[in-house]
């Protein structure tokens, strides 16, 4: 697959194959993440896998409500968390730019595509959810204090097919400085 199918092809997915997803995969999946660029080359994110059924069930209807129909159906859930205080900081804690702090979810957000991407060439579906109980998750999964959850990503082998939704046209999304 090349890179324009790559990111044509891909589609949230919500439904999933009940096919366990196999170690080797993912790890080659971060591995391609780890090369989503980032603020001077930072690499903030990282990943925390929740595996099994029981475990993706307790984690969809406590901390993840609003997504647990999608949650409950992958076979692996990836919590993708950030470093904070890195991206778009100097060394001495002050913000590069005016963006303050809302660089890190830039950053988060490209390495979550390029995750995405790649799971989808190798034949996985994902869909990147933003709607849960971040403070409660980060307590359940013990994550360190210095990182926060930018995202839960579900994966899992597609058990359908959707189309692709309307585009808006290049006309209405580019437009030349004079």
């Amino acid at each position: 697959m090349n890179a324009k199918e790559c990111i044509r092809g891909r589609r949230s997915i919500r439904h999933y194959k009940d096919t366990p997803v196999p170690h080797e995969v993912l790890e080659e999946i971060i591995a391609d993440a780890a090369y989503a660029p980032s603020w001077k080359n930072t690499q903030i994110s990282r990943y925390v896998v929740v595996e099994g059924r029981e475990a993706i069930d307790k984690l969809a209807a406590e901390y993840a409500p609003f997504n647990a129909k999608t949650v409950s159906t992958a076979p692996m859930l990836i919590v993708q968390t950030f470093i904070k205080n890195r991206s778009g900081y100097e060394r001495d804690g002050s913000f590069t730019t005016d963006r303050g702090e809302g660089w890190q979810m830039y950053d988060a957000g490209i390495a979550a595509q390029t995750l995405c991407l790649s799971a989808h060439d190798h034949g996985l579906g994902t869909v990147i959810m933003g709607i849960f109980h971040r403070r409660e998750l980060e307590k359940y999964l013990n994550i360190p204090e210095d990182q926060e959850i930018a995202a839960l990503i579900a994966l899992g082998y597609p058990d359908e097919e959707p189309k692709a939704p309307r585009r808006k046209d290049v006309e209405t999304l580019l437009s030349y400085a004079d």
